[in-house]
């Protein structure tokens, strides 16, 4: 819910050319108002003169003097200019399903307004600026999730989305959902009559696909260093070994996400008295799960940041169309979400991983026959306490669901528009299900996070046992583990107590997973670390 008593910090300026993906961010969570440059206004300005000059000389131009899709041979007369753009919004609102969160509306409008900016789509600045406006008064269109096939724009949701600019649809403003014209009154604005080319230039774009997208890579990026924080736990836990991560072996196969993730896991491992305790066991090596995370979730790291690049090239591009240029307008495909499909899919892939692996790692700690003498499912009293038993149930339910989600809806297409749309993308598919699987990660990594503390009590004695490592002769009891491990476990620790004896389970998953989400266990870790990487 963003939050909107207190006034933003500050006013970012969009022109259509230098929006970053953290700017978003920060819109999307209500932390700054938004206007037009200098710049884009100027940009605005040219191309809307353009339009003009076609309505005036009665030229034939897609979109502003025809109608649209299969109708494209269609000659619309100019006395019905307007009429024609407003039933363009009210034809394609054709959404469906549950609408978006506030953060992603929010994350959409700003979107569609600095691709406006760039000044392709002949659009005047009036009508970008009472986008800009709903933004700032924190009047949030009712947009549904479904009904996007990801090419001829996101047709059926920035239809939603820009109905309220002309009264109509509905909105949330103020916490309560009303009729987009009742938004516009409370809000002390006023809707706005459509000219030639403007509701096609308010809804032909890659906009909705690209929000949702931006918000999850966002939180992806975030949950791969969660993931080398509770790795780094489960593997003190487990009397692992950190030299896997050296340095040295990293070199050798130079991929910079298994660099990052090494550095990282080296950082939080650093200093563990635990890990020195058990110096002389006779373990050769651990188990995949513990010893490749750096592969692993370095992998991930990696198809995050191609991710990245593809977005930050698409929320800087002018998507609509067609384009107007100087003295005249192109047709083309702009509004194709392949790009940005197929580097979804690439997501949402990378996103599963982390889960899959956090899923074994969760198994060892609680299998006896693989935990190296901790006690079955982390419990004292086994058999009159089942334990942690049914949460690695959980975290394999969650990864076997992402397994499935993790099909790509890039590779379908289906016919649309009487043939005239024969290929599309379903990039919007892969957008929401990429961010569906990434909440199912978020808490496969807390079910981890918990097992992880647990293990760590009785490691270190603070739950009134101390289990040695079965190969190691000296005690862990008191021993710290690892800086980093150490300044995660003791924040969990400060409202998620040691399990004594069984307990409603999933009040402590989601008290780790707010822990996860609200950014505290990061912040804590890197408050001591510094940033990771």
């Amino acid at each position: 819910m963003v939050t909107t008593t207190k006034p933003p910090a500050a006013t970012l300026q969009i022109d259509g050319h230098r929006l970053t993906l953290e700017d978003v961010d920060r819109v999307a969570q209500g932390q700054a108002t938004v206007k037009l440059s200098a710049m884009a206004t100027e940009q605005l300005s040219k191309s809307r003169a353009v339009v003009e000059k076609f309505l005036q000389e009665g030229a034939v131009v897609y979109g502003i003097t025809t109608g649209f899709g299969k109708f494209k041979d269609v000659v619309i007369k100019k006395e019905d200019a307007s009429q024609l753009q407003r039933n363009l919004l009210l034809s394609h609102a054709a959404g469906v399903g549950q609408p978006f969160d506030e953060p992603t509306v929010r994350a959409i409008m700003l979107l569609r307004a600095n691709a406006l900016a760039k000044g392709y789509s002949g659009i005047r600045i009036e009508v970008v600026d009472l986008l800009l406006d709903l933004l700032n008064r924190g009047v949030h269109p009712i947009v549904p999730e479904k009904g996007s096939l990801g090419a001829s724009g996101d047709l059926a949701p920035l239809s939603h989305l820009a109905l309220v600019l002309i009264g109509e649809g509905e909105a949330i403003f103020e916490g309560k959902r009303m009729s987009g014209m009742d938004a516009l009154k409370k809000a002390k604005l006023t809707p706005i009559e459509l000219s030639a080319k403007e509701g096609l230039a308010l809804v032909n774009g890659t906009q909705m696909m690209s929000g949702v997208g931006t918000l999850t890579l966002l939180m992806a990026e975030k949950l791969a260093k969660v993931a080398d924080i509770v790795g780094a736990m489960s593997l003190e836990a487990h009397l692992g070994s950190e030299k896997p991560f050296a340095e040295i072996i990293q070199q050798v196969r130079p991929h910079k996400g298994q660099a990052r993730s090494a550095a990282n896991l080296r950082r939080l491992l650093a200093e563990s008295e635990l890990i020195k305790s058990h110096t002389g066991c006779t373990r050769v090596q651990d188990a995949y799960s513990l010893r490749c995370m750096p592969q692993v979730h370095g992998a991930s790291r990696q198809a995050f940041e191609h991710v990245r690049q593809v977005l930050e090239i698409e929320i800087n591009s002018a998507t609509d169309n067609p384009l107007v240029f100087d003295g005249y307008a192109l047709s083309g495909g702009n509004f194709h979400g392949q790009p940005l499909a197929l580097a979804f899919d690439y997501m949402a892939i990378a996103i599963a991983e982390l889960a899959n692996i956090s899923e074994r790692r969760v198994e060892r700690l609680l299998n006896p026959a693989l935990s190296d003498g901790l006690p079955p499912f982390l419990t004292h009293k086994g058999g009159l306490n089942s334990g942690l038993m049914i949460s690695q149930y959980t975290s394999a339910a969650l990864v076997s669901e992402n397994k499935v989600l993790s099909h790509p809806a890039s590779v379908d297409s289906i016919t649309t528009n009487a043939n005239q749309e024969d290929h599309v993308s379903m990039g919007s598919i892969s957008a929401r299900k990429a961010r569906t699987i990434l909440e199912n990660v978020r808490k496969s990594l807390a079910i981890e996070l918990v097992c992880a503390c647990q293990g760590l009590d009785f490691r270190i004695g603070n739950c009134g046992d101390a289990i040695t490592h079965e190969t190691c002769d000296q005690q862990s009891i008191g021993l710290a583990p690892g800086k980093g491990v150490d300044a995660a476990y003791r924040l969990v620790r400060e409202t998620i107590p040691h399990m004594d004896e069984d307990r409603e389970i999933h009040i402590d998953i989601e008290k780790a997973e707010q822990i996860i989400e609200s950014g505290a266990l990061l912040d804590k870790v890197e408050s001591v670390l510094g940033p990771l990487d």
